[in-house]
């Protein structure tokens, strides 16, 4: 085993920035595509804005229901390298790759065949439904390269190896800077797709990603080694991926799901409104991309230490990962509320109604951010040991039973209409980082696991 890449040792908190940082920055890298579309696009129209941002959640649906399947690898591979069985890494390894191929290539076809009537039943208006199905059909060919690089990233991340798909996202998002205007608006001989292009763009740098990260894997020289040979059914293995990654599926599809419920009430107040929802949304996702670093940081670190058995310092990453998180992301929602609207005119331009809602709609949020981010890390706790009912029980209840009956209350039965759609976000971040806190210091999670390494 690599000794450099070991964390069963030495210092948290080097361990915690020398892992959240790369996996930040190559976070901040894939939100990239997502805002160069949104910047290229906006360029084109408020309206070619909103059919990628009501297409949005169920793209993240559809991702969702097996990208929680990469995570189980990657927990499965954290704790049989902090155990230091080589042999068990490789073979989890190549087993995480089949499964979740078959899956990328089942949900690929189904999204593609259902790509109208989604969009239909989430709300998409006429102007806007024909640009968000065609982006959903030629994002949904991505899915299976957008997966194969998502396994890459998370068995790498599970040894802890976080650099190298940093610099693969840094390649392929350079190369998107160039097709992305190139596709949407053509240049020369090349002709301009539209919305349908940004799509175009997408999935021809994520089909680069994949071939370079499977590469990695089956050469075998970073650590991991995968083979053709260990890629049947196992299912008793499979199993063992199930139990650890379907509650982290389920809790990205119940989130995706909350997003796409929270579109239909969106969709209800116009074009403008969704545009406004899609661009403070795409900056959620940025500005939380710190808390997700050190949540996936933390899982890393929490499953190699629970590998070792060593549960108390398991608790020590837990503990030191959400206060980085609780005054990091603070001081970065409270800079982001002072400069809002410069922020969102930034994308769109030329819609003072947009930018006016868009600016209100982060300041709203802004102040949450912080204890947004302590329930992410602390997320990434429970799912490093392993817990992962727990990050789903925590999301159910933020989302289903604070955030979007609240949000429907305060839009649809008060007079601040989408405002208090707007309200929902930081009131539901309050509640669902407090949860996560007590059921932390509770401590139910530290006796699972020592019970489960002893059977």
């Amino acid at each position: 085993m690599k000794q450099k890449q070991k964390l069963t040792e030495g210092s948290i908190l080097n361990s915690l920035i020398r892992l959240a940082l790369p996996i930040i920055l190559a976070n901040v890298l894939h939100t990239t595509y997502q805002l160069i579309d949104t910047f290229w696009l906006g360029r084109l129209s408020a309206n070619a804005v909103a059919s990628v941002s009501i297409s949005f959640p169920i793209l993240f649906l559809v991702l969702s229901l097996g990208g929680g399947l990469t995570l189980g690898g990657s927990v499965i591979v954290a704790q049989y390298f902090g155990a230091e069985n080589k042999k068990k890494v490789d073979y989890s390894s190549s087993q995480t790759v089949f499964v979740i191929f078959i899956i990328s290539v089942i949900l690929a076809i189904v999204a593609y065949l259902l790509a109208e009537p989604m969009m239909i039943l989430i709300g998409a208006e006429p102007p806007i439904l024909q640009d968000s199905v065609d982006y959903f059909e030629v994002s949904s060919f991505g899915f299976i390269f957008l997966f194969m690089f998502f396994v890459f990233q998370s068995l790498m991340r599970g040894i802890g190896d976080v650099m190298l798909p940093m610099y693969v996202v840094l390649i392929t998002v350079l190369l998107n800077l160039v097709l992305d205007p190139l596709f949407i608006f053509g240049y020369g001989d090349i002709p301009g797709y539209g919305v349908k292009g940004a799509a175009y763009a997408s999935i021809s740098t994520q089909a680069i990603s994949a071939i370079i990260g499977l590469a990695i894997l089956f050469k075998g020289k970073r650590g991991i080694k995968i083979r053709l040979s260990q890629m049947k059914f196992d299912w008793k293995w499979t199993k063992r991926l199930f139990r650890i990654g379907i509650p982290t599926s389920l809790d990205q599809s119940t989130r995706a799901a909350a997003m796409t419920v929270i579109i239909l009430l969106v969709t209800s107040f116009g074009s403008d409104v969704v545009a406004a929802y899609g661009i403070g949304v795409r900056i959620l996702s940025l500005i939380v991309i710190p808390a997700l670093g050190f949540a996936m940081a933390t899982t890393t670190l929490v499953g190699q230490n629970i590998g070792a058995r060593q549960i108390k310092r398991a608790e020590k990453v837990g503990d030191l990962s959400a206060k980085i998180a609780m005054y990091g992301l603070t001081s970065i929602g409270l800079l982001l509320f002072f400069f809002a609207e410069p922020v969102t005119r930034f994308f769109v331009p030329n819609d003072p109604q947009v930018i006016k809602d868009g600016a209100l709609f982060i300041k709203i949020m802004a102040p949450s951010f912080g204890i947004l981010g302590v329930q992410q890390v602390l997320n990434g706790v429970f799912n490093g040991a392993g817990f992962t009912q727990a990050s789903l029980l925590i999301t159910v209840f933020n989302l289903w039973m604070v955030r979007f009956p609240l949000a429907y209350l305060l839009s649809e039965n008060t007079s601040l209409e989408e405002v208090g759609l707007w309200w929902a976000f930081p009131i539901s971040n309050l509640l669902g980082g407090l949860m996560a806190f007590i059921y932390f210091k509770m401590g139910y999670w530290k006796l699972r696991t020592i019970r489960y390494r002893h059977r």
